[in-house]
């Protein structure tokens, strides 16, 4: 008798973690070379992928393993919402090293498995390798009704802008789990925010089917770093009110304001809405914030205005990768 390769063992373990149950449009389960994808009509394709990474984007002696897995796969499908689109299945590879196999990866199957269920978001495939370090990478396929995706370009002057939730809750929670010691526990709104993001997929197909937000994306490393990137692309500027920023509740005003501007990881959606629209925008959205922040300009520069009535430019200060330290 030959003896089981371990590698299935891992994937076996996944699979029943997940259970039986598979999406009608997911022909094939896991354990084929690929799966098969069946498109609803009228509808187009959404391709996202994300990295989770140890010691970048978690820290195994700080994250439970349960938030690790809402996380990895939460994050990735909030680019499908940023573009009013529904998840409708992922991919997963998973790298992990041998003594995590069992206890670590239970956890993670289970949190990764209440996001599949809560974001209506089906395990379809992916890899599974041995590695000293986790490494997590999540492709997610989403449907938007064709020619409804909202893009980062839509963007004109005079354009009014939003954001959902509240802003830099995230990033408190990050400084607050450091300086805890042992692993980390949900005991507040921004270690929440920071262990379990909720993409607004509810609020981005409800801009869509309105017709309302002329461009959109989510905020995933910060307010400075993400509204250039949607002006970048829209060739256009923005002039925000710092005032209007809906800020943490738990922290300094400074801080607050500091953390609003520059704090990554919130996963809320900025949108753009035409001026003549602005009043369809309600200030909750299924008890969700919705905050107007400022408005696009024909400059190609990006200011924000302080209470005093002074402009100055907008450093960014957002989540960067390949920033120096």
């Amino acid at each position: 008798m030959t003896q089981k390769n371990k590698e299935d063992d891992l994937v076996a373990r996944i699979d029943r973690a997940f259970g039986a149950a598979r999406e009608k449009a997911l022909r094939l389960a896991l354990g084929d070379d690929a799966a098969l994808w069946i498109a609803r009509p009228g509808r187009e394709m959404i391709l996202t992928c994300d990295w989770f990474l140890e010691g970048t984007h978690f820290l195994r002696d700080k994250h439970p393993a349960d938030a690790v897995g809402w996380k990895c796969l939460a994050r990735a499908v909030s680019d499908i919402a940023a573009m009013g689109g529904e998840p409708r299945c992922f991919l997963l590879s998973l790298a992990l090293p041998q003594e995590l196999t069992a206890r670590w990866l239970d956890g993670f199957l289970r949190g990764l498995r209440r996001a599949s269920k809560a974001l209506r978001c089906e395990l379809a495939g992916g890899d599974t390798t041995r590695r000293d370090e986790v490494l997590i990478s999540v492709t997610v396929i989403g449907e938007v009704r064709r020619g409804g995706a909202i893009r980062r370009s839509g963007a004109e002057p005079e354009d009014t802008i939003f954001v959902s939730g509240t802003l830099g809750e995230a990033d408190l929670g990050l400084q607050q789990l450091r300086q805890m010691r042992g692993m980390g526990r949900p005991t507040n709104a921004v270690l929440r925010k920071h262990f379990y993001p909720e993409p607004r997929l509810a609020l981005g197909q409800w801009l869509a089917k309105k017709k309302l937000a002329t461009a959109m994306m989510d905020l995933s490393d910060g307010l400075s770093s993400d509204l250039p990137r949607l002006c970048e692309a829209s060739r256009v500027g923005a002039r925000i009110e710092v005032d209007s920023l809906p800020l943490t509740k738990l922290a300094r005003s400074k801080d607050a304001r500091r953390l609003a501007l520059h704090g990554g990881d919130d996963y809320e959606l900025l949108f753009t809405v035409k001026r003549r629209n602005a009043t369809h925008i309600p200030h909750t959205f299924h008890g969700l914030r919705l905050t107007r922040i400022g408005e696009i300009t024909g400059e190609r520069k990006i200011v924000v205005r302080m209470a005093t009535g002074k402009t100055q430019p907008l450093r960014s200060g957002g989540w960067d990768p390949f920033r120096k330290s």
